[in-house]
């Protein structure tokens, strides 16, 4: 999607942090991490580069405000322009169905950052951290995602990691997350649902995007074109467990999936862009 020139962003929820140099190695508990990017089988995070959270990181520097035309070339104002539009999505839709909203935050960092669920490295890829309600993203990701997953680069499939991010914090303050296995994998697991309904979540906002406004009641976005839709759909096949696993291990093991498949992913954002978030309920159907 490409941003109107003259929107107006608010970029407080988005902040940059310098390297953390201070990881311990072992140690450590509390480590519930919602990822994008899947290797290990914990929720699909790479749990080798997450120890214990005693390491020390630079301050955050909030990102200036930006315009769309700035959103359009630079990848801070980008996110924060992701965060403005989803923030104000989800503050008008989430009580709508019957839920109260509160916003989350983005920090992007490079090569490692300290959490509320203990320090991690990019290695873990964007995740959303529940017990500090807070959205972690290494920039760097998306080169990573497309070098080596295949995904057609785009600003849209950069702003589907944040609103699928921004999906798992719509889960956690509305107590979807509460009870569930997440420990149990495979194509119809609890983790599964969960990434569905996240990407689901994600294509919600896409399918709105171009009527949410600014502060000064200019749209964010332009209108959504097949071609960015079709990125985004990249995207979100890039990151299924059997396109991963094909890549990492030569081999497809449904029964360790942790997010779904390529084609779910990509059907579940379909589901949402078309049907809104009433539609995302992946834990009420058989198969997801």
């Amino acid at each position: 999607m490409t941003f109107n020139d003259n929107a107006k962003i608010d970029s407080s929820r988005v902040s940059r942090r310098g390297r953390n140099t201070g990881i311990a190695v072992g140690g450590g508990g509390g480590l519930l991490v919602i990822g994008l990017f899947i290797v290990s089988q914990l929720l699909g995070v790479d749990l080798t580069g997450l120890a214990g959270g005693t390491g020390t990181d630079e301050p955050g520097q909030v990102v200036a405000d930006c315009t769309g035309a700035e959103a359009n070339t630079n990848i801070d104002c980008l996110m924060a322009g992701a965060s403005d539009s989803l923030d104000t999505y989800w503050a008008a839709e989430l009580p709508k169905l019957g839920a109260e909203y509160r916003s989350t935050n983005i920090v992007l960092f490079t090569d490692s950052v300290s959490t509320g669920c203990g320090s991690a490295t990019s290695a873990s890829g964007p995740f959303y951290c529940p017990p500090d309600e807070t959205i972690y993203i290494d920039t760097a990701f998306y080169d990573e995602l497309t070098t080596n997953y295949g995904a057609t680069d785009g600003p849209l499939a950069e702003m589907y990691v944040v609103a699928h991010e921004w999906g798992h914090h719509i889960q956690n303050i509305t107590g979807i997350m509460n009870g569930l296995d997440q420990q149990t994998t495979g194509p119809s697991s609890d983790s599964v649902r969960l990434e569905l309904q996240a990407d689901c979540f994600a294509g919600a906002w896409v399918g709105a995007a171009p009527t949410i406004l600014d502060d000064n009641g200019v749209a964010f976005l332009e209108p959504v074109t097949d071609e960015q839709i079709a990125n985004a759909l990249s995207a979100a096949s890039a990151v299924g467990d059997d396109r991963i696993q094909e890549s990492t291990q030569g081999q497809v093991t449904p029964e360790t999936w942790t997010h779904g498949s390529s084609e779910n992913r990509q059907k579940w954002f379909t589901i949402g862009y078309q049907g809104g978030p009433n539609a995302c309920n992946t834990f009420e159907v058989e198969t997801p």
